[in-house]
C-alpha cells in the first residue's frame, strides 16, 4: 500500500499514517485519493479473492453476527480482553444487536501494526467500530441514558397513519418498508422496531405481511393529496427483494401527487455490493426513467459517518446509480462524540463524499435520545460550534445543515432554537404545523402553535452545578 493510500486514511484515532484531510488547527482541502482496505489483513479473509469481495451474497453469508465470528475473524490480533468488554456490554447495554458487514468491518483499524496490543488499541479506539461494535467501556457509566430517553424516541409509531407509515410533517411521509438491515448500528433510532431483541431491548414486531402493509400504505397515500413526497426506508430498503421494491415504487409513481421519492439505504456504505448488482441498476434505471418522464425526483438518502468509509467500492455505487438516472444520493450522517465531533473530521467527510463519490453532504443529525445512547450525543450548543466551524468551505448546496430532531417537532436546525438554558441543558422548540396524532386532536392551531417542546443535552455535557440540579430533581440515574 502507497503512503499516498495510507495518509488518505489515517487519522488521530490511533491508526497509523500522516494527519487527516483538514486539521483542527489549519482547516483546508487536499484531495485525498479513495482507498479500499485489504481485507486478507484478517487471518479470517487471508485467501478471500476480489471477486468474492465484490459478491453482496458472500458478503451478506459472511457478515460478523456474533463473538465467536469476530473471534475466528481476527484470529491472534484482538486480546482477550477486547471479547470480555463486548461480551458486558451485550449483556447490559446493547440495544441493537450484533450484524456487521465484512465491508463496514474492514473499514475498522485499516493500518494497525499485527502485534496483537497495538492492533487492539487501534481497534478499540477506531471511530467505526465505535458505532457498530460498541463495547461496555465505551459507555458513560453514571449517565449512561437521559432520564427522558425513550425507545421510540421520535414517536413515529404514535404518528403511524397506518402500519409502518409515519406521517409526521404536512406534505411527506416515511414508508418502513422492513424492520431488517444488513448491518446493525448501535445508535440506530428505530432501536424500538428494527433488528433482533437484545437482553435490554424486547423489540415491537411490524404484524401484516408485506403486501398488506404496502398496500394499505398505497391506500392512504392516494386518499391523501397533501403528501408530495414519500422516503421509503426501514431498516433499509437493500433489505427488500428488487421486484418487491421496484413494484412499490412503481405503484408511488401512479399516484399523480406524489413528486419525491426517496429510497433510505446505510447500505450504500455498509454493502455497496447490493447497489452495484445488474438486476438492482437494471431496476433502478426502469424506475428512474419512468419518473424522470413523470418529472418526479427520485433520490438516495444515505448514512455515512465517518471518511473511512467512503471507499472506491462506496464511490462506483454511488456514480452507477447516478448513472441510470438516479437524481440525487444524499447522506445523513449523526453527531457522534468520539467519532465525527470535529470540524476536522467532519469536513473531512464532505470532501469525501461531494469530490469523491458524488454523494451531497445533506445532513447532520444530533444523536436522539434513545437509551444507553449519552456517550455518543452532543449537547446542541456544540452542534452549534460545528455548523459554525464547517461554513464556508463547501459550495452552500453541498454543506450539511446540523439539525436537532425534536420530539414531536421534527427538523431543526440548530440555530432555529427558541430559548435555551444552557445551566440545565434543556433547549426549547417551536413548530409551524400539525403533527401526527395533533391532526385529530381537539385543540386549536393556535395553541400547538405556542407550544415550546423541549430538548435535553446530555447531563454529563452540564458542569457541576447543572448535574446537581438533576440529582436534586429525582431523575438522577447512576449506573
Amino acid at each position: 500500500m502507497t503512503s499516498l493510500q495510507e495518509s488518505a486514511l489515517a487519522t488521530a484515532d490511533g491508526n497509523t499514517g500522516d494527519a487527516p484531510v483538514v486539521h483542527e488547527d489549519q482547516l483546508g482541502y487536499r484531495r485525498r485519493e479513495l482507498v479500499e482496505p485489504d481485507w486478507r489483513r484478517l487471518p479470517g479473509w487471508a485467501d478471500v479473492t476480489e471477486a468474492q469481495w465484490r459478491d453482496p451474497q458472500w458478503q451478506r453469508v459472511h457478515c460478523v453476527r456474533s463473538v465467536p465470528q469476530l473471534r475466528a475473524l481476527a484470529g491472534p490480533l484482538l486480546r482477550e480482553s477486547f471479547y470480555t468488554d463486548l461480551v458486558e456490554d451485550q449483556r447490559t447495554g446493547a440495544t441493537m444487536s450484533m450484524l456487521v458487514t465484512p465491508q463496514m468491518l474492514n473499514t475498522m483499524a485499516p493500518f494497525a501494526s499485527a502485534n496483537p496490543d497495538d492492533f487492539t488499541e487501534a481497534f478499540l479506539a477506531d471511530p467505526i467500530r465505535r458505532y457498530m461494535i460498541p463495547v461496555a467501556s465505551d459507555r458513560n457509566t453514571v449517565w449512561r441514558s437521559h432520564p427522558y430517553s425513550e425507545r421510540d424516541s421520535l414517536h413515529e409509531a404514535e404518528m403511524w397513519a397506518v402500519e409502518g407509515l409515519t406521517h409526521r410533517y404536512p406534505a411527506k411521509v416515511l414508508a418502513e418498508l422492513t424492520s431488517t438491515c444488513p448491518q446493525y448500528c448501535g445508535h440506530c433510532t428505530r432501536m424500538d422496531l428494527v433488528g433482533n431483541s437484545t437482553p435490554q431491548v424486547a423489540k415491537n414486531k411490524l404484524e401484516l405481511r408485506p403486501v398488506d402493509r404496502q398496500d394499505a400504505m398505497i391506500g392512504y397515500l392516494q386518499r391523501t393529496p397533501s403528501v408530495c413526497g414519500v422516503v421509503v426506508s426501514g431498516g433499509d430498503v437493500a433489505n427488500v427483494p428488487w421486484p418487491q421494491l421496484e413494484s412499490f415504487l412503481l405503484r408511488l409513481l401512479e399516484i399523480d401527487h406524489i413528486r419525491d421519492i426517496g429510497m433510505g439505504t446505510k447500505a450504500l456504505a455498509g454493502l455497496p455490493q447490493h447497489w452495484l448488482q445488474p438486476k438492482v441498476l437494471d431496476g433502478i434505471e426502469r424506475v428512474a426513467t419512468l419518473a424522470r418522464q413523470r418529472a418526479v425526483n427520485l433520490s438516495i438518502h444515505t448514512h455515512i459517518n465517518h471518511v473511512h468509509t467512503v471507499t472506491p467500492l462506496v464511490a462506483e455505487a454511488s456514480r452507477a446509480a447516478l448513472d441510470r438516472g438516479v437524481r440525487d444520493i444524499r447522506n445523513q450522517g449523526v453527531l457522534m462524540r468520539g467519532i465525527n465531533d470535529s470540524a476536522a473530521t467532519l469536513l473531512s467527510l464532505c470532501f469525501a463524499l461531494h469530490g469523491e463519490a458524488n454523494i451531497l453532504p445533506y445532513y447532520l443529525y444530533m444523536c436522539d435520545m434513545i437509551p444507553n445512547a449519552e456517550h455518543w450525543r452532543l449537547s446542541v450548543w456544540e452542534a452549534q460550534e460545528l455548523q459554525h466551524r464547517i461554513m464556508g468551505y463547501l459550495p452552500g448546496y453541498a454543506t450539511p445543515r446540523v439539525v436537532c430532531d425534536v420530539p414531536y417537532v421534527g427538523k431543526r436546525w440548530v440555530h432555529q432554537v427558541d430559548e435555551y438554558d444552557r445551566d440545565k441543558g434543556i433547549s426549547y422548540w417551536t413548530k409551524n404545523y400539525r403533527t401526527g396524532t395533533e391532526r385529530t386532536e381537539d385543540t386549536s392551531d393556535e395553541e400547538i402553535l405556542r407550544r415550546r417542546y423541549p430538548y435535553y443535552d446530555p447531563i454529563s455535557t452540564l458542569d457541576e452545578a447543572g448535574q446537581d440540579w438533576w440529582r436534586e430533581t429525582g431523575q438522577y440515574l447512576e449506573i
